[in-house]
Parts: structure tokens; C-alpha cells; sequence
């Protein structure tokens, strides 16, 4: 497919119209750094959709008002980030013809903290696109539920990399790979027949080491990779991961599971200590936990490891398998006084 297949509709019937939406953020085993011009990822990605976190969001639109947008997180406005949805929103105008017409009141709730190392802006972009696509049903004609679903992934994208994974549950891939139907457009699921059922029921509890802004934002992080020197080889090796990783998946291979997982979160963060200018965003406490995960697993053989976004904060990942109780009593007597205030975030990524 190409953008051009996503093109809106020219004729379209507006009318105020409030409408609500929720979506979960991700978590990437297979990590996506560096892109290109409109959002294209430079390597895919493989992500886990979370149950628990999500962003509930509520846009009420106003016909034949003078565009504008007004925007409010948990109550409060949010003016800078009105002024990124109407840009974004302008950017997007091929795709829906009817979006500059009117204005725009959005209100947004996430069900979890804020600079928690979860990502909000996937959760975030894509319960607006949700959104969106429910206005342009109403105004320019209902389409399927999968034609809908794969727009607003596409126009989820176009706000955050990452949001377009955020609109599938389970495992779900972004960029062109080996996965049959995978995009750079778009994100697909990951074909459920194809994944052994010990990935199907996954805790991942969220360490948050440090609950501040970061020192460098993901989108600067990402445009340091175009003056990286490892880049190249960096996309090459996340391309040639999805191999080994089909195979995972398919055979229920724990221990290479855990080794490839956590080898795609330090390549994460090597690379953004040797971009230039160098910067590193674990703090002591990551490494702490990193330390004393990778001690219990050798001491117990039991199945806990790690991943980690573009933060400080870990998150901590177990199947459901049986030995959960005992991982879970570690976490709680070891692990979470490396956090800031005893933080933790529990989900569970199950489908």
C-alpha cells in the first residue's frame, strides 16, 4: 500500500459531534530509533500492547467554527501541547479533508503516572486517531472495521512513531519485515497462530527509577541518529532480529527470548551514548536492577528480565507460568527500593 490509498474522502457532511475514545500504550522488544522524513521508521519493530495503561480521550468538535484546538490533560490545560495537535492536525488534512472546518476541545486522562517511562505519546496519538476515524465515519461514510483500524494506525503514526503499534492488542509489528503484511505505514498483529502460548500472558511491571523529565526527549534522541556512526549497522541488526525472533516465538524459546529481549534495550541505550553529543539516560538505580535481575536469574534459572524505553525506568517482565509468586516477592524485597518513591506500575500484556 501507499499514503495515497489512505487519502480522505472530498465530499463530507459535518456537524458537532463529541465523541470518546481509550488506547493502551506499548512496550517494544524489537526497538525502533531513528526515522526518516514523514515518520518512517529507519528499522522495524516488535512491540507488546499493554491492558492496563491507556489514554482515555474525549474530542468534542464544533462545525463551521474558526479552526482552533483546546486541549486538557487530567483536567488542566495544556496550551503547548494544543499547539502540536494543531499542527498535526494541519499535517494530516490530505487524509481527512473535513479536520480544519471546526474547533476542537479534547480532553485526555492517562490511567497512569506522567513521565512513568510508559509511553503516553503512543497511548495519546492513538486515542486521538480513534477519535478521528469515528468523526470521519460520521462525516464522510462508514468503512470496514479493518480498513478503519489500519487508518488510524497510519494517522496515529504521523503524530508518534510508536502510537501506530498502540492500536492492536498483543504483539503487533511497525515496518517493512519478514512478518507478512508488515508497513512502514502502518502497523499490523502479529499473526496470533504463529506464537507459542507462553508469550500469550506476560506481566510487565514498570519500575519508575526517575519520575522527572528526561535530559534528552525521544525526538531529539531520534534525530541524533542520523550523525550516528553506528546507525547503519544498528538498523541492519534490528532488521536481522526478526529471524531468530519468528522463530522464538513460534517454539516458546524462553532463554533466547530474554537474551534477545534485553540485548535490543542496552543496544537502545548504547546508542544513544555513542551519538554525538553523547547522552545517557539510566540513572545508578537502572543499573542496580539491571544487576540484581540478571544475579536471580542465574541463582533460580526462574524467567525474569528486563526491558527498557527511551528512559531511566525499568520494566521488569515475567510470564504467567507459575513461578510468577516468587518473582513478584523479589521485585517487592529487592528491587523496588532502587526506585524513586517505591514506584511501580503493574500491567500485564495477555491476549
Amino acid at each position: 500500500m501507499t499514503a495515497q490509498e489512505f487519502l480522505g474522502k472530498e465530499e463530507f457532511t459535518i456537524q458537532n459531534q463529541t465523541v470518546s475514545e481509550s488506547c493502551p500504550s506499548n512496550i517494544a522488544l524489537i526497538k525502533y530509533w531513528g526515522k526518516y522524513e514523514n515518520q518512517i521508521p529507519a528499522n522495524p519493530s516488535i512491540s507488546f500492547t499493554l491492558n492496563h495503561c491507556k489514554t482515555n480521550t474525549t474530542v468534542e468538535f464544533f462545525a463551521d467554527e474558526v479552526f482552533s484546538v483546546q486541549t486538557f490533560l487530567a483536567g488542566k490545560e495544556e496550551v503547548k501541547f494544543a499547539e502540536k495537535i494543531e499542527k498535526y492536525f494541519r499535517n494530516i488534512e490530505q487524509y481527512l479533508p473535513w479536520i480544519l472546518k471546526g474547533k476542537y476541545v479534547i480532553k485526555t486522562e492517562n490511567t497512569f503516572p506522567h513521565s512513568s517511562g510508559i509511553a503516553s505519546s503512543a497511548s495519546g496519538f492513538g486515542a486521538i486517531a480513534k477519535c478521528l476515524m469515528k468523526l470521519d465515519e460520521t462525516f464522510s461514510g462508514k468503512t470496514s472495521e479493518e480498513e478503519s483500524l489500519r487508518k488510524a494506525s497510519f494517522l496515529a503514526r504521523l503524530g508518534s512513531g510508536s502510537a501506530c503499534r498502540s492500536l492492536y492488542n498483543g504483539l503487533v509489528v511497525w515496518g517493512e519485515s519478514q512478518v507478512r503484511g508488515s508497513s512502514d505505514l502502518f502497523a499490523v498483529q502479529y499473526p496470533n497462530d504463529e506464537i507459542h502460548n507462553v508469550f500469550k500472558n506476560f506481566n510487565d511491571w514498570v519500575l519508575l527509577i526517575h519520575e522527572g523529565q528526561k535530559s534528552v526527549s525521544s525526538t531529539v534522541g531520534h534525530g541524533l541518529m542520523n550523525t550516528n556512526p553506528y546507525a547503519d549497522r544498528r538498523f541492519q541488526e534490528a532488521r536481522e532480529n526478526f529471524g531468530p525472533m519468528k522463530d522464538i516465538l513460534a517454539t516458546g524459546d524462553m532463554q533466547r527470548f530474554i537474551k534477545l529481549v534485553e540485548h535490543e534495550a542496552l543496544t537502545l541505550h548504547a546508542m544513544m551514548m555513542m551519538s554525538d553529543p553523547a547522552f545517557i539516560l539510566m540513572k545508578t538505580g537502572t543499573m542496580e536492577v539491571i544487576n540484581k535481575i540478571w544475579d536471580f536469574r542465574r541463582e533460580t534459572g526462574l524467567p525474569l528480565f528486563f526491558t527498557l524505553d527511551a528512559g531511566a525506568n525499568v520494566h521488569v517482565l515475567f510470564p504467567n507460568d507459575g513461578s510468577e509468586e516468587k518473582i513478584k516477592s523479589f521485585i517487592e524485597a529487592e528491587l523496588l527500593q532502587h526506585t524513586q518513591n517505591n514506584g511501580v506500575v503493574k500491567d500485564v500484556m495477555k491476549f
